[in-house]
């Protein structure tokens, strides 16, 4: 099955039926979070792969009024469930929005690169789009996922998963691009998401510990993190 086919076709709806909304509110809070910490007030609002939709509707109700908000979604399944939640400044259109003449405040690119077969092409298109990108990037990359590969493996059958990371990488991506980097943090999406299974559960207690004693340290022996990077 070709990569770039499987958004479109229905064969990722079928493997993810609710699109990932479940995680949308958490997004959202990390989203807010580093846009308040750096200050920063627009007035336009675009997602790149917004799915369906669910974290633009979050951010439409928890963002000060008078922000307009645009979805671009390539896959004809998720568009039609973005549609459902289209209100008044809250727009989604069926686009590859790098294919347009636009250009916004913000850009979301949340959960994207990872899945695109040339995502150093796709960062270049990215820049001219919007002042201000927000990354949010899976780390994949960990000792105990590379050791027991089964992770990395469901990762790339299940969602779609095809470019691997760590923090360091990520960055470095981001800079070879020629992104100036304004802030970034660690999200815990496998602590912090609840619905997680019973073995997953059990690491969180040692993530959890070792966090706490060094982040990075963390996120490169256990994995279950994933990195949101605010740039220019």
């Amino acid at each position: 099955m070709k990569v770039q086919t499987i958004y479109t076709d229905g064969n990722y709806l079928t493997r993810n039926e609710s699109w990932h909304t479940e995680d949308s509110s958490w997004k959202a809070s990390h989203i807010i979070k580093i846009l308040e910490r750096n200050a920063i007030r627009p007035s336009t609002i675009c997602e790149i792969g917004c799915g369906a939709g669910e974290i633009l509707c979050q951010l439409h109700a928890r963002l000060p009024a008078g922000i307009s908000y645009y979805g671009y979604e390539i896959s004809p399944q998720a568009y039609e469930m973005a549609l459902a939640r289209e209100k008044d400044g809250l727009t989604f259109l069926l686009k590859d929005m790098l294919e347009e003449d636009v250009f916004y405040d913000v850009a979301l690119i949340i959960d994207v690169i990872e899945h695109v077969p040339d995502f150093y092409g796709f960062l270049e298109k990215i820049k001219t789009k919007a002042t201000y990108k927000i990354f949010h990037i899976p780390l994949d990359l960990s000792v105990q996922t590379v050791w027991r590969s089964k992770p990395i493996l469901t990762g790339r059958k299940q969602v779609g998963h095809i470019h691997y990371f760590t923090k360091e990488t990520a960055l470095a991506a981001l800079g070879d691009m020629g992104y100036t980097i304004i802030d970034h943090f660690y999200t815990a999406g496998m602590v912090e998401i609840p619905g997680k299974s019973f073995r997953t559960k059990l690491l969180n207690w040692p993530r959890r510990l070792l966090f706490g004693i060094n982040p990075d340290f963390a996120a490169r022996l256990l994995g279950g993190y994933s990195l949101m990077v605010l740039a220019k």
